[in-house]
């Protein structure tokens, strides 16, 4: 028994590009069956249309909050100022959950790696642009 449930974790790990349901993707592939490249009238390959399932989740709207009033562009998610500004979010959270629950040292590791995430981004920023930098950690109320 134990060695299917890996099997399948391997399955989901190799195929985790997107994430969609089981019985979704099992629809799909009784839908579009892989089959060999029909040929035409010259004997050339034949190109197929596939069915893909594209499957995003939106962000909360604090997130979504944060994103508008760090984006350097409209629409830029992956800014470092904007990554910063949400892992200073995501720092605030966890540190109000060590007040109460100071014996949670799973959560208190993984605020660790997040400060040092953040730390690097600050690192990269102030090497590629020292106004953006200060910018950043003035918004942020950062020292």
């Amino acid at each position: 028994m134990a060695k299917t449930t890996k099997t399948k974790v391997a399955k989901i790990k190799k195929s985790a590009v997107k994430a969609v349901s089981p019985k979704k993707v099992k629809k799909v592939a009784k839908a579009a069956p892989l089959r060999p490249a029909k040929r035409d009238s010259e004997g050339q390959a034949k190109v197929s249309k596939v069915k893909k399932i594209v499957a995003t989740v939106a962000p909360s709207p604090e997130k979504q909050e944060v994103i508008l009033q760090f984006a350097v562009a409209p629409g830029d998610t992956g800014s470092p100022e904007v990554q910063v500004a949400l892992l200073t979010k995501r720092i605030a959270n966890l540190v109000d959950h060590l007040k109460t629950n100071n014996h949670d040292n799973h959560s208190r590791r993984g605020l660790l790696g997040i400060v040092s995430k953040r730390r690097r981004l600050l690192n990269y920023l102030e090497k590629k642009d020292a106004k953006r930098y200060k910018g950043i950690k003035a918004k942020l109320g950062l020292s």
